[in-house]
């Protein structure tokens, strides 16, 4: 690698931004199998390994690159796959209620694009019918399927309130994710104590009374 291109990727890494709020994906992200990309990465991880003098012939490290390569494919960054996206149950709203459902305290663990370090946090999430209620169990999973994937904490709030808001037929949705991230905590300036909250709504939220009500009844203490 020629020295003024070493030189611009290590200026690029400095840049961390959101670039989209789509995934960045190549156009050929799953013309390999789950299984073919376990074998490439388990290659790789293993020559990082070596790079950094660990000896795989011993019988505590020797399984390490297969297994760090299958939790990337199948446990860390499931999300990417869209055919782990869950199947979303949204039902008409018979009992006509009209105030706020909240569900709130949803734990996540995700991973920070930027140096693929843990991001571990919280989101709560309200919506208003617009005639139709979606099954309690599935906004979890929408917040698992999109953490499940290398994140900007600020991309993964809007997909979270994109995807409720293309399910449910309405922008009366308010999502906040409150999250640490170990590349702030464990590296660099090493902040043990912050965290990160974002925050997105639309319709009816965008009154602010509404919105204090709902962090009212969340009962965060939001610095």
């Amino acid at each position: 690698m020629k020295k003024k291109e070493k030189l611009k990727i290590e200026a690029e890494g400095d840049n961390h931004i959101m670039t989209s709020v789509d995934t960045p994906m190549l156009p050929n992200a799953f013309a390999k199998t789950d299984k073919e990309k376990i074998e490439i990465i388990q290659d790789y991880f293993a020559g990082i390994m070596e790079t950094l003098g660990l000896d795989l012939s011993d019988d505590s490290l020797k399984g390490t690159p297969y297994r760090f390569a299958k939790m990337y494919v199948k446990e860390l960054f499931s999300g990417l796959d869209p055919k782990n996206k869950p199947s979303l149950s949204v039902f008409d709203n018979k009992y006509q209620y009209d105030k706020m459902l909240i569900e709130k305290d949803i734990t996540f663990s995700s991973a920070c694009e930027h140096h693929f370090l843990p991001i571990v946090g919280k989101a709560h999430i309200g919506y208003i019918s617009s005639g139709k209620v979606i099954g309690i169990s599935k906004i979890n999973r929408i917040v698992e399927y999109y953490g499940k994937r290398p994140q900007v904490q600020e991309r993964m709030t809007l997909q979270v309130y994109n995807e409720l808001k293309e399910a449910l037929k309405t922008e009366d949705i308010i999502v906040i994710v409150d999250a640490e991230h170990l590349c702030v905590s464990s590296r660099g300036v090493k902040d043990k104590t912050s965290s990160t909250v974002t925050l997105e709504y639309g319709g009816k939220f965008n009154d602010i009374a509404l919105r204090d009500e709902f962090i009212k009844l969340l009962d965060l203490k939001i610095k």
